[in-house]
């Protein structure tokens, strides 16, 4: 979503010859939807200047109300475009005609850009971006030669990166200000296009028919799943790049491990929870007494499991697995919940049986990157029912959009929160539980003397600041970013399948014989997670973190190593 209503954005078309205005404005549409813009919001339509006079195309951004610019193919070369193609990099010596377009239009700013106007006579034989067009000598319009783009003072971001139909190829920038000590994913003109290489194929990829891992039924079977297993195990003994575990990289912050060893000089006293708490009660708008500090929030799930007394507890799959695992070692027979994939995953609150007296969901539910809407979860609520909702990953989505944390007025409700993911503290231990008080009271009575450390207490009271809550936001938009280019990375494969809407700091994805994958990405230097030890799930299924686009490109090309020899 673009959050500043102030920035322009741009739009990118690569086009074979020929194409029908419809066409063109049908993925323009598309594109837009998925960005939430409407078509008032678009300032330009950049293209290869060879396409700059096409008829449909032409028509495309009339029908917008912007101008068309086109740009040499050498210019649109010295654009790194994120999601590289083979056949537009032979056709036209760039890897993405609709994200060098959308980037140099963008990057460029109004005024800037030097690219051909709508009407401009195009030189003859260069290619669009969807097919193979006849290939001859650049284009000769007054454009913006390499290494002009000022880039100084301003850049471009992909808002969404290339989508295709048949003969059409379409992305969409956004202008982005530069500020200075921030590593932003801005406009980079390089010596030649450069980068991960899939391929494209000649014809559109087909649809692959869902695959169905389980009806959204309720059952019991403790079945085959590991329940214990998780993300860590995959990168314990070996060096490898770990795309396995979802705590944000280059954490915990500067600023924060000076506040923890800062804290050491108090180790000789007994751990006080009262300033952490209040903070955390603060930054949720709430009374102290709807707030427990928890050793991260896998020992909420254990105290969850001790103190309640339940008769039917439920767990919604797949998710996080040490909910039933706490359960279970508890004496609890637990029931299941299982989504499907044929559902994308997505929470029907009907499927929950109404005599269950405990509920469990993750939101973004971990694996499945699903952000499910607050309104379904909050569906849930029942008298005589405790609601709980595990939004560990919550502060990875932009503006915690369909949090339940705050809520006074959903009856039941009990909300995890970990500082672990985003602020990387796995190794310290700091969560925290939101429900009314006599759940806390509850809790706390099962929990040990001084569950949390004093460094813990001041991570989390510091964690709570505002400049804090602005650095987790920030660090929200840059995961989406960084996700979206995964994501597109990934829609190179015909093998590979994700599920849509992805929202939180990791993607889940199928590939057939993915166990066998996952083993030869690790003989390359690569740690997935594996999915089968999610109850929903089996052999079929890989979890990958989201990481910053320089490992991403290189996990695709590992990938793609991959699928080649176990193909």
């Amino acid at each position: 979503m673009l959050s500043d209503p102030a920035a322009s954005a741009h739009l990118g078309v690569g086009a074979r010859p020929g194409v029908p205005v419809d066409e063109v404005l049908a993925l323009v549409d598309a594109v837009l939807r998925e960005a939430g813009l409407t078509r008032a919001r678009v300032r330009s339509l950049g293209t290869l200047d060879a396409r700059a006079a096409e008829p449909g195309i032409v028509a495309a951004a009339a029908a917008l109300g912007v101008p068309v610019r086109g740009f040499p193919a050498e210019v649109l070369a010295t654009v790194s475009v994120p999601h590289p193609s083979a056949l537009p990099l032979a056709a036209t010596g760039t890897a993405s005609v609709a994200e060098a377009a959308a980037l140099l239009a963008a990057g460029a700013g109004p005024g800037r850009g030097r690219g051909a106007e709508s009407g401009a006579v195009p030189e003859s034989g260069s290619g669009g971006e969807p097919g193979a067009g006849p290939v001859a000598g650049g284009g000769t319009e007054s454009g913006a030669g390499p290494g002009t783009l000022p880039v100084g003072g301003g850049g471009a971001v992909l808002l969404v990166s290339k989508r295709k139909s048949r003969r059409v190829t379409c992305a969409i920038a956004v202008s982005a200000p530069f500020h200075p000590n921030e590593d932003a994913p801005g406009v980079r003109l390089l010596p030649s296009a450069h980068g991960y290489i899939a391929g494209e194929p000649g014809s559109p990829p087909t649809i692959p028919t869902p695959h169905t891992t389980a009806a959204m039924d309720t059952h019991t079977d403790t079945d085959a799943h590991d329940l214990r297993h998780h993300g860590d195990v995959e990168v314990r003994d070996e060096k490898l790049i770990d795309l396995a575990v979802n705590v944000r990289t280059n954490t915990p912050p500067d600023w924060l491990r000076e506040r923890i060893a800062d804290s050491l000089t108090g180790l000789a006293a007994y751990p006080d929870g009262r300033a952490a708490r209040a903070a955390v009660a603060e930054r949720h708008d709430l009374p102290s007494n709807r707030v427990l500090l928890t050793a991260g929030a896998a020992e909420a799930f254990v105290l969850l499991a001790r103190a309640l007394e339940v008769r039917r507890p439920v767990v919604v799959h797949p998710q996080f697995t040490e909910p039933e695992a706490a359960l279970r070692d508890a004496g609890h027979e637990v029931d299941r919940v299982v989504l499907r994939e044929v559902d994308g995953f997505r929470l029907d609150p009907a499927a929950v049986p109404e005599d269950a007296d405990l509920v469990v969901i993750g939101n973004p539910t971990n694996p499945t990157s699903v952000l499910h809407p607050a309104a379904s979860i909050a569906a849930l609520a029942r008298p005589g029912r405790t609601l709980v909702v595990d939004e560990a990953f919550i502060d990875a989505v932009p503006g915690e959009r369909e949090s339940l944390a705050g809520r006074t007025d959903v009856p039941g409700l009990v909300v995890l929160r970990s500082l672990t993911k985003t602020w990387g503290l796995a190794g310290l231990r700091i969560g925290y539980v939101l429900a009314e008080p006599e759940t806390v009271a509850a809790l706390e009575r099962v929990q040990p003397l001084w569950p949390v450390s004093t460094p813990a207490l001041v991570a989390a009271e510091a964690c709570m600041s505002r400049a804090a809550l602005a650095e987790a936001e920030h660090a929200a938009h840059r995961i989406g970013v960084e996700r979206a280019h995964l994501l597109a990375g990934l829609a190179e494969f015909d093998e590979v399948r994700t599920v849509a809407g992805s929202e939180g700091p990791f993607v889940l994805i199928r590939i057939d014989r993915a166990d066998t994958v996952r083993e030869t990405l690790r003989s390359l230097g690569f740690a997935a997670r594996r999915g089968d030890t999610f109850p929903g799930l089996d052999r079929n299924w890989l979890r990958l973190a989201v990481r910053d686009r320089a490992t991403t490109n290189r996990f695709l090309q590992a990938l793609d190593q991959a699928l080649l020899i176990g193909g």
